[in-house]
């Protein structure tokens, strides 16, 4: 596919114009990681391949489970084709169980505490701020989303988790907590939108956090060699694999 108009670029991904639909943008899958805002940061080749490939299998599911999203189709393995939309700044994070960042603002919390129905929190996108946690009235207050925006992206959000969380389950692995983002349609309805990756969830096979198969194998390393850029590699291979399996779901 002809690229040649670039409409915006993240940490992760390159947004460009459809060469012949309007409507439609693409995105381009970067094999670049980071952590810690940014701080570290490096490339791993193949890398944005499998994100995209990921990406596209997590979109087909959800798809098929009835959700709007603003995916359209996978041409290649590192680009999405997407509807174009205005994005809402708020990452909307799911937990099953507390974990990570969670357990750090509230240390009375038991590591591995479950919430049911998942618990939804939102932080803003802002990266000079670390995109902090923000709540639902500072968010109307910001004209950031409406009441009733917050509403849908709630019950979307556990829908999509609920649905990943099954399908991850299928294959003995246990979904811990999730990051999506939603976009607006220019009529407005609300869509699931950026990327699904292996950067965007904490996953356990077995339940077991050793055994973690997401990005958090580099938030935690102490250093970075070429040794672990190789083993995120296999890592990224193996969920892209495994989510090759949810086509027939």
């Amino acid at each position: 596919m002809q690229l040649e108009t670039r409409l915006a670029e993240g940490k992760t991904k390159v947004v460009y114009a459809h060469p012949v639909e309007p409507g439609l943008v693409v995105l381009a899958h970067k094999d670049g990681i980071t952590a810690g805002d940014g701080a570290r940061r490096s490339e791993i080749p193949g890398k944005g391949a499998l994100a995209g490939r990921t990406t596209a299998n997590v979109f087909a599911l959800l798809g098929r489970a009835g959700i709007a999203t603003h995916f359209v189709s996978a041409p290649e393995p590192a680009l999405s084709v997407v509807r174009r939309c205005t994005m809402i700044p708020l990452e909307v994070v799911m937990r099953r169980l507390a974990a990570g960042s969670y357990l750090r603002r509230n240390p009375d919390v038991a590591a591995g505490a479950r919430f049911d129905p998942p618990l939804v929190e939102f932080f803003l996108k802002d990266d000079t701020a670390h995109d902090p946690l923000i709540s639902p009235s500072e968010i109307v207050a910001g004209n950031h989303a409406t009441p009733a925006e917050l509403a849908t992206m709630t019950e979307t959000g556990r829908q999509v988790f609920l649905a990943l969380e099954a399908a991850w389950a299928r294959q003995d692995v246990a979904l811990v907590d999730l990051k999506i983002e939603f976009g607006r349609a220019p009529a407005g309805e609300l869509l699931v939108a950026d990327v699904i990756d292996n950067d965007s969830w904490r996953i356990w096979p077995g339940g077991d956090p050793a055994r973690m198969l997401d990005k958090q194998v580099y938030r935690n390393a102490p250093a970075v060699d070429n040794a672990l850029l190789a083993d995120i590699l296999a890592r990224y291979e193996q969920v892209a694999a495994l989510t090759d399996g949810w086509a027939g779901e």
